[in-house]
């Protein structure tokens, strides 16, 4: 993760915004780990790989299921719309100048949605065998996708360059075009590579989670989620990062 300007004597400290993305990229690795692993071979927050298993699914690959990521697709996608609504009634259409307050109480607002539907997520999937519940693993299914969609539409509308706190593809393609193998620099390969390690991360503790209970990755995504929140309750009043930041 990378760092803000230098505070008076020399220190340097983390940019609150910037904290608060990575966590939520930590989120994304648990939520997934949870789901993938534990709810039958779907995701939630990487849609790209949803839309895939969907295709093998849809084609009689043996172990692949077809509802579970219809389902996940098909809430997302309605999570993303809130999220869409939500920023548009807190800041405004895309473009608009946004002062500093109003920014912090949109992301609080959308934080707080996201928690709370990843804490009933994590309730409900306490106690399901992996890979079972019947009709609880689709509720489960639809609030964390609920949540996920949320948060993808919230952090496209920040636009902070190479935070996406989902998907890795361009973050990774990056790292080696800009690298010096390329012939080039990459100026925000610290971030870059922080959010790889933070998503790999979170998978990592979810799959070990997984092994006590489904609900722990969950829960341990809503503790995350809400320290993303309290990162955000530091945020200064500063302009967003910048593409060149």
């Amino acid at each position: 993760m990378e760092v803000s300007s230098q505070r008076p004597g020399g220190a340097r400290r983390v940019e609150p915004l910037l904290l608060a993305l990575s966590l939520l990229t930590l989120v994304t690795g648990l939520v997934d780990a949870a789901c993938y692993l534990g709810l039958g071979r779907v995701f939630t927050a990487n849609m790209t790989g949803n839309v895939v298993l969907l295709a093998f699914g849809a084609a009689g690959a043996q172990g692949l299921p077809v509802l579970a990521p219809t389902v996940s697709l098909v809430v997302f996608l309605g999570g993303a719309v809130a999220g869409g609504r939500l920023a548009y009634r807190q800041v405004g259409p895309a473009g608009a100048e946004v002062p500093a307050a109003v920014r912090r109480r949109w992301l609080m607002v959308a934080l707080l949605a996201e928690l709370l539907l990843v804490v009933v997520a994590g309730v409900v999937a306490v106690g399901l065998p992996v890979d079972g519940g019947g009709a609880r693993r689709y509720v489960v299914i639809g609030l964390l996708a609920a949540g996920l969609g949320l948060q993808n539409a919230t952090v496209r509308r920040l636009a902070v360059p190479d935070v996406t706190t989902t998907v890795l593809t361009l973050t990774l393609t990056g790292l080696a075009a800009d690298s010096w193998l390329a012939g080039g620099h990459s100026p925000r390969a610290g971030r870059r590579l922080a959010a790889v390690g933070l998503m790999a991360s979170g998978a990592l503790a979810g799959a070990l989670l997984l092994r006590v209970d489904v609900a722990l990755p969950v829960l341990a995504a809503a503790v995350v989620i809400a320290l993303a929140a309290v990162a955000l309750r530091l945020e200064t009043e500063q302009p967003l990062p910048q593409a060149g930041a």
